[in-house]
């Protein structure tokens, strides 16, 4: 059986300003719709399903990542997840500078949880929480370039 990773889905308070976050890091949009009705019900699990949607790929066409910002029913709020926390984690990218990133996601109010980290010379790295409290990780590769 083949398989491959299509999508990470990510549910956002404000799919506007979470788009503008991630495209300002270099994301693309490649749609967005709204969805709703008895198969959007199905594949959810969710009765009365109706969502804001957008699918957001990087440049190098080998990830992407789908928001949705829920109409109904009304969205819960949690408290953002904890590294150390069990589950749903963080959503990681691979950035060739990351303090032009990181001045990126400063302009969206976004900062490191504590600071830039370096891992044996190979990677600089941080977490930040970006729209919604997600949990983003920057990293930079230093063994390229």
């Amino acid at each position: 059986m083949a398989i491959t990773l299509e999508n990470v889905g990510i549910a956002v308070e404000d799919i506007d300003a979470a788009i503008a976050f991630f495209t300002d890091l270099g994301l693309t949009v490649v749609g967005r719709d709204t969805v709703s009705g008895e198969w959007a019900d199905t594949a959810v699990g969710l009765d009365g399903n109706h969502a804001k949607i957008a699918m957001l790929q990087t440049p190098d066409g080998h990830g992407r990542i789908e928001l949705f910002e829920y109409i109904h029913p009304e969205a819960i709020a949690t408290s953002p997840t904890l590294p150390h926390e069990i589950g749903m984690h963080r959503v990681a990218f691979c950035v060739d500078d990351i303090d032009a990133a990181l001045e990126v996601a400063a302009g969206h109010g976004c900062h490191p949880l504590r600071g830039v980290a370096t891992y044996n010379d190979v990677y600089k790295l941080t977490y930040l929480r970006g729209p919604s409290g997600i949990l983003v990780m920057l990293a930079q590769d230093l063994t390229k370039g």
